[in-house]
């Protein structure tokens, strides 16, 4: 067993070495230790006209017995479109189940914008955008999946078999610990939601806070998981932090006010660094260093009993 997920590491580690070394600028590390990691794909690297930004977390089974968890981001990406290539990147996943993918998605998805931009007019990246339109453009869209189906996206149409009282109450929020780089402060919010009523509560009540309503960006993700049909309701239209893409009946919000230096990449990694503090905080999850050390005795343990 020990063997095997060494076997693992190595070859998520080469994979990953690989797809640097051919993307370069373009690949970015936002957590290197929870091996979550993000490529902007452009139908052309000079004159781009279509961009889509892929965020994706390695599970420690990939690429053996589970598969990426990945969003999508763009400005463009609705509806049809989104399911399109969601499905296809789903497909070389069933063809290549026990093989490296990474490459094989980046390129599939390049080749989707490089045919949307012979077919459609020119996407909203001709235009020259500071980061923070690049990032406002990037928040649109999210969807996080796994090809099991396990996560739908949320429709708030849908019937709950929540009670009116649990439905109509306004969930308690509490707020995470700033941080703070180049003037630009992000914080969180977090609060245990059970249904689509409370996600929109939550942001409402939210922005009774006058910093918070004037924060650059409101960044939100949830999870609600329906014991009855055995599902998760999830966010779909903002940028997700990846933090939150294990742990269930919780919504977090991170408030970024831009202080006017731009932080590239690091942005991310504030953001998803800020969901995770406020989830260990509130015990949705545990740290990175204490899931370490759980992943580590259960290896002991599979190892005792082979």
């Amino acid at each position: 067993m020990a063997e095997g997920d060494a076997g693992s590491d190595q070859k998520q580690n080469e994979e990953i070495e690989a797809m640097a070394a051919i993307y370069g600028e373009e690949w970015c590390v936002i957590d290197d230790c929870a091996k979550i990691f993000c490529i902007r794909i452009s139908d052309d690297i000079d004159d781009p006209k279509w961009t889509l930004c892929l965020q994706m977390m390695l599970p420690n089974e990939y690429s053996g017995t589970a598969p990426l968890i990945y969003q999508l981001n763009a400005p463009w990406l609705k509806g049809l479109e989104c399911a399109d290539v969601s499905n296809s990147l789903e497909e070389i996943y069933i063809q290549n189940i026990g093989e490296s993918i990474l490459y094989l998605w980046v390129e599939k998805i390049r080749d989707v914008l490089i045919q949307t931009s012979q077919t459609t007019e020119p996407g909203p990246d001709v235009k020259k955008k500071t980061e923070e339109e690049e990032v406002e453009c990037e928040d649109d869209l999210i969807l996080a999946c796994q090809p099991e189906g396990s996560v739908k996206a949320l429709d708030f149409d849908i019937s709950e078999t929540r009670t009116e009282v649990e439905i109509e109450e306004l969930p308690p929020i509490d707020h995470g610990i700033p941080i703070t780089d180049q003037r630009s402060t992000f914080q969180a919010h977090l609060s245990p939601v059970v249904c689509p009523k409370q996600v929109k509560m939550v942001p409402s009540k939210l922005y009774e806070n006058k910093k918070i309503a004037s924060a650059t960006h409101n960044i939100s993700a949830y999870r609600i998981y329906c014991e009855d049909k055995q599902t998760f309701l999830q966010d779909c239209e903002d940028y997700g932090e990846t933090a939150i893409l294990n742990v269930k009946n919780v919504m977090v919000v991170v408030s970024r006010w831009y202080g006017g230096i731009l932080l590239g990449p690091d942005r991310f990694k504030h953001i998803n660094n800020c969901a995770r503090n406020i989830l260990v905080e509130m015990n949705y999850t545990n740290s990175p260093e204490e899931s370490s050390k759980v992943l580590g005795k259960n290896k002991k343990r599979m190892n005792i009993n082979t």
